[in-house]
């Protein structure tokens, strides 16, 4: 099956797409993606075929998440997103897929393998765990980037549903972090809660920490703001 897979993906790969995304997801030397390699296979024809094999066996599904490249790893961990969706009435099922996808997180080392992932599973199942939150601050603490961000992002799906507490609080946490996938990612999830329905709570944080905020994380936060409210955080002194 994995072979098959591989061969699936390999046959709408376009080669004039991987310098495209070589660069776009900054695997030169020093950068975060160092050493990734693409194939050049597009999203939508990616989840296309992942769908496929969202019934995959657990090994075939971690040997694809161990590939050294891009695309495979991408096609497994849509897949596990499929299959999540297609167990929703599965909790044994739901928790397997959960724990692979916690056990091998940090293969999903790029923003694009966080980002179209982490809300779809590890947010789809605290929306209805709350008691299992403790896996964003485990994620959150970890010295690693990817799940770190992932911690961030998984709260997409919360603020979804009205839940903004998580969001706030580990946007708190990420104020000082050194990375700027990170700030980027908090920035994003802090304009999604004021956008989904918790603008008052938007402001309550931009006015505590607006002046200490890493200039990017700010900007991404305010994007959906009036002017007036832009120009007036991007003006504090700091």
């Amino acid at each position: 099956m994995t072979e098959r897979w591989k061969q699936n993906l390999n046959e709408v790969a376009r080669e004039e797409k991987v310098s495209v995304l070589s660069s776009f997801f900054k695997t030169g030397k020093g950068e975060y993606g160092e050493g990734d390699i693409f194939i050049g296979v597009v999203v939508p024809d990616n989840r296309k075929i992942a769908k496929q094999y969202h019934d995959a066996p657990a090994g075939t599904i971690i040997t694809m998440l161990h590939s050294p490249i891009h695309e495979y790893r991408l096609s497994a961990l849509l897949a596990l997103v499929e299959a999540f969706k297609k167990s929703k009435r599965n909790e044994t099922r739901r928790r397997e897929i959960l724990e692979l996808y916690l056990a091998n997180l940090t293969y999903a080392n790029n923003w694009d393998l966080v980002d179209l992932s982490a809300p779809y599973i590890i947010g789809e199942w605290l929306l209805t765990h709350p008691d299992d939150f403790n896996i964003l601050t485990r994620l959150s603490d970890s010295k690693n980037l990817w799940e770190q961000r992932a911690a961030i992002v998984a709260t997409l799906t919360l603020t979804r549903h009205g839940i903004y507490a998580p969001t706030f609080s580990l946007a708190e946490k990420n104020l000082t972090h050194p990375h700027q996938l990170i700030h980027k990612a908090t920035g994003w999830l802090l304009r999604e809660a004021g956008k989904q329905g918790c603008p008052d709570g938007l402001t309550a944080f931009l006015d505590r920490h607006a002046t200490s905020m890493p200039r990017t994380m700010l900007r991404y936060a305010i994007e959906r703001l009036s002017t007036e409210q832009r120009k007036h955080y991007m003006t504090l002194p700091r």
